[in-house]
């Protein structure tokens, strides 16, 4: 990946333990290794994976790709100013699920943690990693909010996502460093994601509410590639890109995972006229890239399921009007 080896230095993957994290470590490896790459006059260039890795496998993997391993708890203060210094950084550490249920946690891993992480690593080139619920919900016929909308956070999820931008963004100011806030609009892997999540409701009969009637999606590993390309895009001052694939119609995919499977999707609610929604014509324009087709996901998705493949138990919550998570 020539963004990646453009750029001196080691790359540090903080919160590499969670849905992203161990795929983008590897991929960073593997691109470096493939490139030629793995020296830049100072020695090998790493990639290090810090978490908690409460799932001790993922920590073993990595470690098996040639990734540094990093135990820490990046909530921490201590942890944290603990860790080797890299250019290159990625930060994916947060919390949405459980928000609910626990708001302190929640603007703990999402604000406090980051103010940590944004002061150790200033002056290095920053990709964090946020989310399209910092925006309002747009009209379906209005195109997407765009990255110069004003915020407008619902509930306590969103309103701490906000607090995290808003972090590196003034320790990147006062710091003069470059900076990416990646506003990620759900991702999907097989295990999880909004594909992942209307199969398994079709397949079990439930009826899907149509009241957020679309959602844009991405493929995990199109999204991981694209992270990896915005170190190279990072800016002073900051800039913030949607990223994400196309908004999809929720009807239109449950129907087209109905007629693979034999089954006939239940609907509910009226068909709402707006939704949480990116524009992406500016992540064109900055980092082009052909995105995985939607009926190959799909069909992936089905297949998986159908294997009885591996499912993280964590569903996007798309159609969520509340802010509640």
């Amino acid at each position: 990946m020539q963004a990646l080896t453009s750029l001196d230095g080691d790359i540090i993957v903080l919160g590499a333990g969670g849905k992203m994290g161990p795929t983008l470590a590897r991929m960073a490896r593997r691109a470096l290794d493939a490139a030629g790459a793995s020296r830049d006059g100072r020695g090998a260039r790493r990639v290090i994976a810090v978490s908690r890795f409460s799932d001790a496998s993922v920590a073993t993997t990595l470690e098996s790709y040639g990734v540094d391993i990093i135990r820490a708890d990046l909530a921490d203060p201590r942890a944290v100013a603990s860790l080797p210094f890299a250019p290159n950084v990625l930060w994916l550490a947060g919390q949405k699920f459980g928000t609910t249920g626990d708001p302190v946690g929640t603007w703990t891993q999402n604000v406090v943690a980051s103010t940590h992480a944004a002061e150790h690593f200033a002056r290095a080139r920053i990709v964090c990693f946020s989310t399209g619920n910092v925006y309002a919900r747009t009209r379906v016929d209005a195109g997407g909010s765009r990255e110069g909308d004003t915020l407008a956070p619902d509930g306590e999820y969103a309103a701490s996502c906000v607090g995290r931008e808003r972090v590196f963004e003034s320790v990147a100011r006062r710091t003069g460093s470059p900076l990416l806030l990646f506003r990620l609009f759900y991702a999907c892997d097989l295990r999880y994601g909004v594909i992942t999540d209307l199969v398994l409701r079709v397949l079990r009969g439930d009826t899907i509410s149509l009241a957020t009637p679309i959602a844009n999606v991405i493929w995990q590993t199109d999204a991981n590639r694209l992270a990896l390309r915005a170190l190279a895009a990072t800016t002073l001052p900051a800039t913030a890109l949607n990223v994400s694939g196309p908004a999809i119609s929720i009807r239109d995919v449950a129907e087209r995972i109905g007629a693979l499977l034999g089954v006939t999707p239940h609907f509910a609610d009226d068909v709402g006229a707006d939704a949480l929604v990116a524009n992406v014509h500016a992540l064109h324009a900055e980092l082009p890239f052909d995105a995985l087709p939607l009926d190959t996901l799909i069909a992936w998705a089905i297949a998986w399921i159908r294997q009885d493949g591996r499912l993280l138990g964590k569903p996007t919550k798309f159609e969520v009007r509340d802010g509640r998570f």
